[in-house]
């Protein structure tokens, strides 16, 4: 059918990024900045995750080890359970002093004297449990010693490691947040120092961005560069990762705060508004912290961290499993289109993938070949000439969109997500865009095969600006509110609403 390259996926991604960069209107600055290689990102609490899931089995083992070493008589289900709970209890109070972070972890004295510390609080409670329950001579004290000592010289050894991994990580900027600030001027001035002081190596500072243009907005504060206006983030934004961005402005400026926000929140990134100069005092629970600089959240990247793996895995096998099930449709369906009418079997249709990046999709093709409209200039309609008689059924069932299921395996649509508009899709001679205010919002995640407004009758013909807007209402709604449930339901309801739901699709 398709043979997925990934050498050439890459490429095409990387060339069209070059292009991009070149036929944008930044700065020069700018330009270099968006165009220079990107050292590949790591979650922090995906690797905090690890560590502790790792720490926590290897105690688990290292007990049982001890029994099977020291005490075979005995039987092996308590000891398999008490090894469990003690470690599990070990992993709880590893939190509660919070020894499980990314600024502990590059620490030596600190993190190595609290995790032994807890270690052995951990047993002096199972022991005190025992005794009190009257079960401590069901258990041999030999193996209790004896795991506490190669317990406590796994953790210094363990903890060792981790350190010198996040250390190596910190070099390499594995682990490094790409920022931009907004604001300039004094307070921008004061705030990059404090966090290149203490933010510890995890904040790479590209450039600042402000809208002012006079001395009060030097080209370069506390050296960084100014790359350009606030609109222009926007637009670098789409050409080169960023994962934050702190927002250098007054609190009390509610109106230039929200303005500011009114731009950047269709952005995927992490919005954070900098109270570093704020004359309101908080208690500290209210604030997030950048090292010891106190900020504000004002909006998260969309599935982050855990949730982005759950969901890759999810379309990674559901995307597999699908195409080995619908195959012999997909081959019934390019045979019928073959023998109605001259051209390819596939429709290859660029269209906006996550973060505006422009995505080939493709599709069963479902119009006359010198009818095609690539750009979509003209919505199909009811009896559109254009469509062919198999065009016609496989679009009213959705079978033309089952190659979509190449592009969830080539990493650039999930399973479920705001489908993806063709460019120049229209309602009342309106762009989409133009149409709906915030619309590229929608783009905050990947692009889906279906999604929450199709499965709730917005799908088909979006001829009017009120269709167009209830189905961005819908898509914005997923975003916030996305689980793997969310996920599952939309699967479910999606063939449901094929049958119940499919008036508007020609």
């Amino acid at each position: 059918m398709y043979r997925i390259d990934a050498k050439e996926v890459v490429t095409e991604i990387v060339g069209a990024r070059q292009k991009a960069v070149a036929e944008s209107s930044l700065s020069k600055r700018a330009k270099e900045i968006a165009s220079s290689p990107i050292d590949s990102a790591m979650s922090s609490k995906i690797i905090v995750g690890v560590v502790q899931a790792v720490e926590l089995v290897l105690l688990a083992v290292i007990g049982i080890i001890v029994y099977l070493t020291y005490v075979t008589e005995a039987d092996f289900l308590p000891y398999l359970v008490l090894s469990v709970g003690a470690s599990t209890l070990a992993l709880f109070g590893q939190n509660l002093v919070k020894n499980h972070s990314i600024q502990k972890y590059r620490t030596t004295l600190k993190q190595i004297s609290r995790a032994l510390g807890v270690w052995g609080a951990a047993l002096l409670v199972v022991v005190a449990a025992l005794f009190l329950l009257k079960l401590s001579d069901s258990f041999s004290r030999v193996w209790l010693l004896g795991w506490f000592v190669v317990g406590s010289a796994f953790l210094v050894f363990y903890r060792i490691a981790v350190r010198s991994l996040i250390l190596q990580w910190t070099i390499g900027g594995q682990l490094k947040r790409r920022t931009v600030l907004v604001g300039g001027g004094p307070d921008a001035e004061t705030l990059i120092k404090s966090i290149t002081q203490t933010a510890t190596n995890d904040i790479e500072l590209l450039g600042l961005f402000d809208d002012r243009a006079d001395k009060r907005s030097p080209e370069l504060v506390a050296d960084c560069p100014k790359l350009g206006k606030v609109a222009d983030l926007v637009e670098f934004a789409r050409l080169t990762r960023i994962d934050l961005v702190i927002v250098s402005l007054p609190v009390s400026a509610e109106t230039r705060v929200l303005h500011m926000l009114k731009q950047l929140w269709v952005l995927p990134v992490d919005i954070r508004l900098s109270a570093h100069m704020s004359k309101l005092k908080f208690k500290p629970r209210a604030y997030s912290f950048l090292g010891d600089v106190p900020v504000f959240d004002m909006a998260d990247k969309p599935i982050s961290d855990w949730n982005i793996v759950a969901k890759w895995l999810f379309d990674k096998i559901f995307a597999a499993v699908a195409l080995v099930l619908f195959s012999p449709i997909m081959l019934i369906t390019a045979i019928a289109i073959k023998m109605e009418s001259k051209g390819p079997v596939f429709f290859k249709q660029k269209r906006h993938g996550f973060n505006n990046e422009l995505i080939n999709v493709f599709k069963f093709r479902s119009m006359y070949t010198d009818m095609s409209d690539e750009k979509a200039t003209k919505l199909v309609t009811k009896d559109d000439p254009r469509v062919t008689k198999v065009g016609r059924f496989i679009r009213k069932t959705s079978i033309d969109e089952l190659p979509q299921f190449l592009n969830v395996l080539r990493g650039e649509l999930s399973i479920c997500g705001p489908r993806p508009h063709a460019l120049q899709a229209k309602a009342e001679d309106r762009l989409y865009h133009d149409a709906v205010d915030g619309y590229f919002a929608r783009h905050r995640v990947k692009p889906g095969i279906t999604g929450w407004a199709q499965i709730n009758g917005w799908r088909g013909e979006t001829d009017t600006v009120d269709k167009i807007m209830q189905r961005v209402n819908h898509d914005l709604y997923y975003i916030e509110n996305w689980s793997i449930f969310l996920d599952l339901y939309i699967l479910i309801m999606t063939p449901v609403s094929l049958v119940s739901k499919n008036e508007g699709a020609y």
